[in-house]
């Protein structure tokens, strides 16, 4: 499932490609197209990311949003207009690009009140400017769940995955089993300003990279790590290799559903320094 980063980027690829334009709005597959009806040919105002949410709204009456979530094995991709390749539930198109939305867990037409409600039920998102992470910590402090766990929560902290979350607890040595009312103030905001910084670099490169300058392949004169996601990590799928700083042989297990990774011997302290 993409991370917050990625539907980010794409809210900006959107915005600035047909943002203040009139658009074309289709369902080939069919499944969206009384909803594509009501937006077609109206002007496309904006599109924002909440989360893993995506929003873009229209120059309409009520429905004048349309809420994605990518789930699984959603794609979304812009590219020069061209007939549709496969399973296209929705296209927003202009004379020169168009957006083909493939897999989505969600595609639906909804008023803002809808939208309104998916920015209140959520938690912070790192990449928000009006994001506010005592709201995330007041809803942290409140469960027994372990760290690793909370942070996957997206009314804790909206748009962070399994990466993110294994990568951030690696960064500053805390332990994965730790639980979320055990934690202090102080350690969540260093989890959050990292969060912040890490995800902002993932929106510019479109990678996620989390090795320090010292740890990277250049400085350790080590291969550079070749994964379907991209980027340098320090634990994700780096199960029995060893540890970029201590050597020790990562660690992985499975916590609510979903791969977990750690190093047992760098991260065994409960609060941040």
């Amino acid at each position: 499932m993409p991370e917050g980063h990625v539907i980010h980027r794409l809210a900006a690829a959107l915005t600035g490609r047909f943002g203040g334009h009139t658009v074309s709005v289709t369902s080939p597959q069919g499944r969206f197209a009384d909803e594509a009806a009501l937006l077609d040919g109206t002007g496309l105002l904006e599109s924002e990311a909440i989360g893993k949410h995506l929003f873009i709204r229209f120059d309409t009456t009520e429905p004048a949003w349309v809420h994605i979530h990518l789930g699984l094995i959603g794609k979304l991709r812009l590219a020069p207009v061209a007939p549709p390749r496969g399973v296209v539930r929705l296209r927003i198109s202009d004379d020169e690009h168009a957006a083909d939305l493939h897999g989505p867990q969600w595609c639906r037409a909804v008023s803002v009140a809808v939208r309104d409600k998916v920015l209140t039920e959520s938690g912070p998102d790192p990449l928000r400017t009006d994001a506010d992470p005592q709201q995330g910590f007041e809803r942290l402090r409140r469960s027994g769940k372990s760290i690793a766990a909370l942070l996957m929560d997206q009314r804790i902290a909206a748009g962070v995955g399994n990466i993110y979350r294994a990568e951030v607890l690696f960064r500053h040595g805390l332990r994965p089993d730790t639980p979320g009312r055990e934690v202090r103030h102080h350690t969540w905001d260093v989890i959050w300003h990292d969060l912040v910084d890490l995800m902002a670099d993932g929106v510019r490169d479109g990678r996620i990279d989390t090795v320090r300058p010292e740890h990277s392949p250049e400085a350790q004169q080590r291969p550079a790590r070749e994964d379907a996601h991209g980027g340098e990590v320090y634990v994700y799928r780096r199960e029995g290799q060893p540890c970029l700083v201590c050597g020790t042989n990562i660690r992985a297990g499975v916590l609510e559903g979903r791969n977990m990774y750690w190093c047992p011997r760098c991260q065994r302290r409960k609060h941040a320094r």
